[in-house]
């Protein structure tokens, strides 16, 4: 029986495999799966299986998840069309016969009024009427997600709708890396994990940017409706910008501050913190 990931050619899905590798799990009892399945060659010439998936093609899922016990859902990117895609994803894993699917979503999902949630309790909705065994993943922003703009905050500083409200970001690989203890160990099923690292304000992200790069870097904290003008006039078309504003607004009110050291459980460690990751992004 195999370890199914999902979105093997994505950034998580990917990291995911290569942290069950370092933990021991013998490649030819992985299997990566993608829609780019060339961009995955080098996993095949490793000895882990490569298949083809395609969330919107329920006979390729089929074909990909077969003989798995265990699967890595890795949420779709394509806002808007998640549903559908997972039901199609949840669905072959129940005939598939796996024994637990581990989903990522998003912290507190059952009752974020983020719309980004949406999504994810629809989600969460569908396993558990599944009957398929599983645990929920529950992850809080990506640490890159701040990483990626260093050059926009070194020029116009950070400008947000995130009040004082603090944020339990954390890495892609950690967040992988404890996907990958629920998948490599037993007695996960049912469980609900609430993931992210030490959590911090845009004021503090803005103090470590200027510490890291010796340049001072201030945050302005903008209405909501001036954030999506502000992303808008950034070049992001205005559903996105309306999308992030959102997780701004949420931010502030709490909904992506985890409140739990579940990831640093998982990872047997403390997650790299954000002055870490924009210090190793700064100099590296």
């Amino acid at each position: 029986m195999s370890i199914v990931v999902t979105g093997a050619t994505g950034h998580l899905g990917r990291l995911a495999v290569e942290s069950l590798l370092r933990r021991g799990v013998p490649a030819d009892r992985l299997v990566a799966t993608g829609r780019r399945v060339e961009t995955l060659a080098d996993l095949r010439e490793r000895g882990v299986t490569v298949r083809r998936a395609d969330y919107d093609d329920p006979a390729s899922l089929a074909e990909a998840f077969a003989g798995a016990e265990k699967l890595l859902l890795v949420s779709g990117s394509e806002a808007g069309r998640r549903i559908p895609q997972h039901r199609n994803a949840v669905d072959a894993a129940r005939a598939a016969g796996v024994r637990l699917v581990a989903y990522t979503s998003i912290t507190r999902a059952d009752s974020s009024s983020l719309r980004l949630a949406e999504e994810h309790r629809a989600t969460e909705e569908l396993l558990r009427g599944s009957g398929v065994p599983h645990v929920l993943l529950r992850n809080s922003w990506y640490l890159e997600n701040y990483t990626g703009q260093l050059p926009t905050y070194l020029e116009h500083g950070i400008v947000g709708a995130a009040g004082s409200g603090r944020v339990s970001a954390a890495t892609r690989a950690d967040y992988a890396e404890a996907a990958a203890a629920v998948l490599a160990t037993d007695g996960h099923a049912g469980e609900v994990y609430e993931l992210g690292g030490a959590p911090f304000t845009m004021t503090e992200l803005a103090a470590a940017v200027s510490d890291a790069t010796g340049r001072e870097v201030s945050y302005t904290d903008v209405p909501v409706e001036q954030l999506v003008q502000v992303l808008v006039g950034a070049g992001l078309p205005e559903p996105v910008a309306e999308v992030l504003a959102d997780g701004d607004r949420g931010l502030a009110a709490g909904e992506l501050d985890a409140g739990s050291d579940d990831l640093a459980r998982l990872l047997g460690r403390a997650p790299t913190s954000m002055p870490e990751a924009i210090a190793a992004a700064v100099h590296g």
